[in-house]
């Protein structure tokens, strides 16, 4: 009997190790304290020693198939962000993120990032495994390329208890943000050409840009993408 507790403690233990998820307070702390309401980011001042304690805490505890899909999605997203910021201050100061890297390799596939013993690049969490897995294309207003055309660094960490409404609010603020978007016009932001297929699944770019929008594209307007502004969010 009492080896066949034992037994079924194990078992329970390795389950509930399995499903445990990684906390990320550490990074809701540190966005709410080096993030400005507009989006900013305060890279001369930003934490680095607990970045890199919130990072090692990632490497350490990679998503497991026990958690949720949201809980693997938010750990994945906060993660994109967290190692852009860490690969900017290892190169501040900087004038636009782009200037990491030379000419035959962009910062986006620098592979300086190590998750549970795999080495990845941002660019292969974006689209490997953001994109790919989850389908999601409100992601592309959850994660933040340290530029000023990019949606704003949001300033909380992203939880699998509430990770729709955060979706759901960074795409809003987005898409009705006059600095990224101009409905009215049918100005909009080069992410939407970036990724058209992505937004364009289950209707028209329109259509998925109503669903969020306050003042709606008229289906007959010309779409017109804006330049791009690369420089540094700060």
């Amino acid at each position: 009997m009492k080896k066949l507790f034992f037994i079924i403690s194990l078992t329970v233990l390795s389950v509930y190790s399995a499903a445990a998820q990684v906390s990320h307070v550490a990074w809701d702390q540190l966005v709410k304290t080096y993030v400005s309401a507009s989006g900013n980011v305060n890279y001369k001042g930003f934490d680095k020693t607990a970045l890199n304690d919130y990072l090692q805490t990632l490497s350490a505890n990679p998503p497991q198939s026990g958690w949720s899909a949201d809980a693997q999605k938010a750990y994945w997203i906060n993660a994109y962000n967290a190692f852009t910021v860490s690969l900017v201050l290892e190169n501040y100061p900087l004038k636009s993120i782009k200037d990491i890297g030379g000419v035959f390799k962009s910062p986006w596939d620098k592979s300086f990032i190590t998750i549970g013993g795999k080495t990845y690049t941002l660019n292969q969490i974006e689209h490997d495994i953001l994109r790919k897995q989850f389908n999601d294309p409100r992601i592309h207003f959850a994660i933040v390329c340290a530029s000023r055309s990019c949606p704003v660094l949001r300033r909380e960490a992203f939880d699998a208890s509430k990770l729709n409404g955060q979706l759901d609010e960074q795409t809003k603020i987005f898409l009705n943000d006059p600095a990224r978007n101009r409905l009215s016009s049918g100005q909009i932001s080069k992410i939407f050409d970036w990724f058209k297929n992505d937004f364009t699944q289950n209707g028209t770019l329109t259509d998925f840009i109503s669903r969020y929008a306050d003042s709606k594209i008229d289906p007959k307007t010309s779409i017109q993408y804006l330049d791009y502004d690369w420089a540094l969010n700060e």
